[in-house]
């Protein structure tokens, strides 16, 4: 089968990266070093947090199986998750209102995929050298030096990645079982499962797809462009003052070229394989590391710096709308956050008449309905309740408590409410109050009383 050529006049799209191996030239400067003190501090952030304890439990759990949130003394159940609606709209919001002031900077120096791809970068470099070194392994004949440092590479990549999904499963699954379940063959074939999959996603795209993971497949880098103004900070190249580009020698200024040594070192650094000198590219993740070579360059040749740099079209410039906008809904979300805050309870009552009966009559010859009272502790101690009835003159309860609860534990109780005189209407409203002892929180839960 003979395979057809397709002419460039027939190509519509096509990418302005290569499609095979980038590597990845090590970099330092200002925003490599703030950008690995920033990576250091939540990565360590993201391996501590499961090992936090509190009165002698991990302090902060999702609980799939109970399907709830533990947060130190707090416990969130289904009906409490709207404020992670909340919470991840806020996020949404201030990530939206970053990008209009300065462009992908969460890519660059906060995201997940960059964080992991820049360290597997780093762990290749440690052992197959320079970028150089490690592209001319690669065209290298199979020998024992390649298969010895390619499987340490491996090997190292494959351990970092288990080590990233046994971190992630701590957050759903208590800490000190997984890891002594895990290593000593005794976990469920679920955890197993989940601990692989999430492995070999970290290590395929860390160690393999890489910039493919931010060019394809990541939907923010397809619309951040929508949020771009004037006054938004990208890393952008001075053309102005860069051409025409060429080579020279140290302590030369030819006056027919530009401050560009067309070193390409810009590119050489670029995770994402772009020449920044092109224009702006959807691909730029704006990490800094082009800004950072080239200030290198700069000072080498005695040039000014930030031939390269963030800047905005018009410094000038004041961000549009869309950043006022964005302020107001974080605003008035925070506000959201906050007014669930003060009205959160720690624990709710739920009460149901009995559907039987609408009322007895019992051996005193007294009015009597019965009802269903359930308690549901959302704390992370055991609490005390009391229950009174309140607003039905001569009413008695069967019961008054104190009823003991353990903590994230739910409990009915069954109660019958008497009347020593029957009331003049068949229908009386009245509330049923519950007091924990504890933290003396109140509920008040409206009903009905029937008598006729």
């Amino acid at each position: 089968m003979s395979v057809k050529q397709i002419s460039k006049k027939d190509v519509i799209f096509q990418t302005g990266v290569p499609d095979g191996k980038i590597y990845i030239k090590e970099e330092t400067g200002k925003y490599q070093r703030n950008r690995r003190y920033l990576n250091v501090f939540l990565m360590l952030l993201f391996i501590a947090i499961p090992f936090i304890q509190y009165n002698g439990q991990q302090a902060i759990l999702f609980d799939v199986a109970q399907q709830t949130l533990r947060f130190f003394s707090i416990k969130l159940f289904p009906q409490d998750l709207i404020i992670f609606s909340l919470i991840f709209i806020l996020a949404a919001f201030a990530l939206f209102f970053v990008t209009v002031r300065y462009g992908r900077v969460w890519c660059g120096f906060t995201c997940p995929q960059t964080v992991w791809m820049l360290m597997f970068n780093w762990i290749e470099r440690r052992i197959e050298g320079t970028a150089n070194q490690s592209k001319a392994l690669d065209k290298a004949s199979l020998s024992v030096e390649k298969i010895a440092k390619k499987g340490v590479k491996h090997l190292i990549w494959a351990a970092v990645a288990l080590l990233t999904a046994l971190t992630f499963m701590s957050y759903f699954t208590p800490v000190k079982e997984l890891y002594s379940g895990f290593f000593t063959l005794s976990s469920s074939g679920l955890i197993y499962g989940w601990v692989l999959v999430l492995a070999a996603c970290t290590y395929g795209n860390a160690g393999w797809l890489r910039e493919k993971m931010c060019q394809h497949m990541c939907p923010y880098a397809r619309f951040q462009s929508a949020m771009f103004d004037s006054g938004t900070k990208l890393v952008t190249y001075d053309a102005t003052r860069g051409e025409d580009r060429g080579p020279r020698k140290r302590g030369s200024a030819p006056s027919e070229l530009g401050d560009c040594v067309d070193c390409k070192l810009c590119v050489q650094v670029c995770p994402a394989g772009i020449d920044i000198r092109n224009g702006l590219q959807y691909e730029c993740i704006n990490c800094g590391l082009c800004v950072d070579a080239c200030n290198k360059v700069m000072d080498n040749f005695g040039y000014e710096r930030e031939l390269i740099g963030f800047r905005s079209e018009k410094e000038s410039a004041r961000n549009g709308g869309g950043q006022w906008l964005y302020g107001v809904v974080s605003a008035l979300i925070i506000t959201g956050i906050i007014v669930w805050m003060l009205t959160w309870q720690s624990f709710e009552v739920g009460v149901i008449r009995d559907r039987q009966a609408l009322y007895r009559i019992n051996n005193q010859g007294l009015v009597e309905n019965a009802y269903t009272v359930t308690l549901l502790n959302k704390s992370s101690y055991v609490k005390n309740f009391d229950v009174t009835a309140s607003g039905l003159e001569g009413a008695q309860l069967s019961d008054t408590g104190p009823f003991a609860i353990g903590p994230g534990e739910k409990r009915s109780v069954v109660l019958t409410l008497t009347t020593e005189e029957e009331p003049e209407a068949t229908i009386s409203h009245f509330d049923f109050v519950i007091e924990s002892r504890e933290s003396e929180e109140t509920v008040v839960h409206e009903t009905m009383f029937y008598s006729g």
